[in-house]
């Protein structure tokens, strides 16, 4: 028996307000870090970032220095 089967076999157990949180934390745990959204995001993050910093790698020296800063952590 696979997880996905064994899973829903128990949540057939549960009474309906045991089986609604069990979905919710499922849907929770596919948007937390595991579903085609996030991976999406992180390709649509990729893709900006890239062109944001595009054309910098052939600067010749930084815009700014340390002593442009106001506040040094």
């Amino acid at each position: 028996m696979s997880t996905a089967e064994e899973t829903v076999r128990l949540m057939k157990g549960l009474p309906d307000k045991l089986q609604a949180e069990v979905r919710d934390f499922v849907k929770s745990l596919g948007a937390r870090g595991g579903g085609k959204a996030v991976e999406q995001d992180r390709d649509w993050m990729s893709l900006s970032l890239s062109s944001a910093m595009r054309g910098m790698e052939n600067e010749e020296s930084p815009a700014y220095s340390p002593s442009d800063l106001k506040e040094v952590f």
